[in-house]
C-alpha cells in the first residue's frame, strides 16, 4: 500500500514542480529557442505558386508495401507467360549429399548436414489425377517447368543445376514426380568432386 503521510505529498509536489516547470519560474535562456529563421531551405530557389501542380518525388513508391518497382526486377521470358488458370501443384525441395561410413562414423572428410555439402537438389511435385504420359518437364541451370493438363509450375531453383544430368522417377501410388538435379558448384575443399 501506499504511504499517503503529508511528507510524501509534498515529495511528490516538489517532483512534479520540478519535472513540469511553470513558464513563471524559469528564465528565457533555459529554454530551447523556438522561432524559425528567415532563411532556410524552403525559402531558396524561385517560390512556388499555388498553380504549379505538385512534383512527384524520385523516390516516391507507387506501393507503400512494395520492396521494389517493377522496372527494378529482372525479366525472364519464361516468367512473362500468361496465366492460362491452371493451379500450381504443390512441392517440396530438398538437398541431397552422398554419405559414406566414413563420413558418418569417423568424419574424415569434413562434410556437415549444411546444405553447403549437399550434390543434388531433390525436387518432389505432387500432381494429383495425373498420368505420367501427360507430363511435360524442362530443366535449365536456373529454372524447373512442369506441366500437365492440370496443373502448371515454372519453379526458379535455389542454386544453379546441370540440365543434362540428373533423373526423375514417378510414383504411380501418390501420383508425385521427383526430380533429382546435380547442382553446379565451385570445387572448395568440402565439395571436391571427382
Amino acid at each position: 500500500m501506499a504511504d499517503l503521510s503529508s511528507s510524501n505529498i509534498v515529495n511528490l509536489e516538489l517532483l512534479s514542480q520540478m519535472l513540469n516547470p511553470s513558464r513563471d519560474d524559469s528564465s528565457d535562456d533555459d529554454m530551447p529557442d523556438t522561432t524559425t529563421s528567415a532563411y532556410n531551405p524552403g525559402n531558396i530557389g524561385p517560390k512556388k505558386t499555388s498553380k504549379e501542380a505538385p512534383q512527384e518525388s524520385v523516390y516516391a513508391k507507387k506501393d507503400s508495401k512494395a520492396i521494389w518497382d517493377e522496372e527494378e526486377v529482372p525479366s525472364s521470358a519464361m516468367f512473362e507467360e500468361e496465366d492460362d488458370g491452371r493451379p500450381q501443384p504443390e512441392y517440396d525441395i530438398s538437398y541431397k549429399q552422398k554419405v559414406t561410413s566414413e563420413d558418418m562414423f569417423l568424419g574424415t572428410s569434413g562434410k556437415n548436414p549444411s546444405s553447403a555439402c549437399c550434390e543434388s537438389l531433390a525436387v518432389k511435385i505432387t500432381l494429383p489425377d495425373t498420368k505420367m504420359s501427360e507430363v511435360e518437364l524442362q530443366v535449365k541451370e536456373s529454372v524447373l517447368d512442369c506441366r500437365s493438363p492440370k496443373f502448371k509450375l515454372t519453379l526458379p531453383l535455389p542454386h544453379p543445376v546441370d540440365p543434362d544430368s540428373g533423373g526423375a522417377k514417378w510414383d504411380l501410388t501418390k501420383h508425385v514426380l521427383e526430380v533429382t538435379l546435380v547442382m553446379k558448384r565451385e570445387y572448395d575443399f568440402i565439395n571436391f568432386q571427382s
